[in-house]
């Protein structure tokens, strides 16, 4: 028999194998209708399956992200669903696996890469730096560098070294890279979306302990939502930030796993009869001056909050921008609380190591208040 010719049974077999994925896809969405309790972590791995659903060309893979579903679960049934040549184990080599990468962008492809924990990603930064991030400048704007580099980062989970660092500054520091970073289940979702449709490079950092924080999301209205944005050229998150409580007497600005650790302390000021605004920055580049800005000019003060430690770090660069920015508009200088200048610490010391409400209560304080 001719290898190329299909047989009716081979025929239907296909047809109900096409029905059947068709009716697994419409029980998904049927499920996802509505708000229910969601975690990021799943958030993630729908808008990962979306934009793979939407775009053959969205292909991932890393260490153990097939078969395994990654350390955190975030590619969880994703081999299954679009098959290993989408979604796939890679050796572990993480210069290669950004190297691969780039090649494959240059191709048409786009790109969605997994480093394992923060630090792993060091022996890939020279491929990041000098070619991920310089490819679309270099070429003026001939070739596109859709890649996004998915990296699980911070503290708060008791991990040892090499396991809970915040590198984002190495990142924000370098030109042609955009880096995200979403402390909410929505935006997890959204800023996933965002980053795989940009034709620039996006390191995305996810916020290891937030993966399993719970929010009532409506899944069906994110995807909605998003895809109505999209035709519209509209990127609500990229370069925007967020006001995540509004409050009238101090400004607190943070970003990924530290926006939890701010609203913890804006509530407990809440108790004392202060009212703290809180920013969740988002998009760390590019950067919301404007939404920032605003909020300290109303507030008079303002507290940035990172886990980083506090030297030449992306805590530094937004005291300085509001402090150049609204300089008149202060009633205080701008102070920080950030880790401390040391490596991160073994897991029963992180706790002394990463800012706290007490931590962040006490700097309030030491903000310049009128008797």
């Amino acid at each position: 028999m001719n290898p190329h010719i299909t047989t009716s049974s081979e025929a239907n077999g296909n047809v109900s194998a096409a029905t059947a994925r068709a009716s697994e896809r419409a029980a998904e969405r049927a499920e996802a209708a509505g708000p229910r309790p969601v975690t990021l972590a799943k958030a993630l791995n729908t808008a990962l399956a979306d934009a793979m659903e939407a775009d053959t060309g969205v292909v991932l893979f890393g260490e153990d992200i097939g078969t395994l579903g990654g350390v955190f679960r975030i590619t969880d049934g994703l081999t299954a669903r679009f098959g290993v040549e989408r979604c796939f184990d890679t050796p572990l080599a993480e210069s290669g696996i950004v190297g691969m990468a780039i090649g494959m962008a240059m191709n048409g492809m786009r790109p969605v890469i997994e480093m394992q924990f923060d630090a792993f990603a060091y022996p890939a930064f020279e491929q990041i730096a000098s070619h991920l991030a310089k490819m679309r400048n270099r070429t003026r704007g001939a070739v596109d560098m859709p890649v996004v580099v998915r990296i699980p980062y911070a503290g708060g989970i008791g991990g040892v070294e090499h396991h809970c660092d915040s590198s984002e500054a190495y990142y924000a520091h370098t030109p042609g890279l955009k880096v995200m970073t979403p402390s909410t289940v929505s935006d997890a979702y959204r800023m996933m979306r965002e980053a795989i449709a940009s034709n620039d490079p996006v390191v995305f950092l996810e916020p290891k302990k937030l993966y399993f924080s719970k929010d009532p999301v409506d899944l069906e209205g994110l995807r909605a939502e998003y895809e109505a944005a999209a035709a519209a050229g509209q990127h609500p998150t990229e370069g925007h930030a967020a006001v995540a409580r509004a409050g009238t007497d101090a400004t607190l600005i943070a970003y990924g796993p530290s926006v939890s650790t701010a609203l913890a302390a804006a509530a407990a000021a809440a108790e004392e009869g202060r009212s703290l605004e809180v920013i969740d920055v988002r998009s760390i580049v590019p950067f919301d001056d404007e939404t920032v800005c605003a909020s300290v000019r109303k507030t008079g003060r303002a507290v940035v909050i990172s886990e980083a430690p506090g030297f030449a770090s992306v805590a530094s660069e937004i005291t300085a921008r509001v402090q150049e920015r609204c300089f008149h508009s202060l009633a205080a200088p701008v102070l920080r609380v950030t880790g401390f200048d040391i490596p991160f610490p073994a897991p029963k010391l992180e706790g002394f190591f990463l800012p706290s409400v007490d931590r962040i209560l006490d700097t309030v304080d030491s903000l310049q208040w009128e008797d």
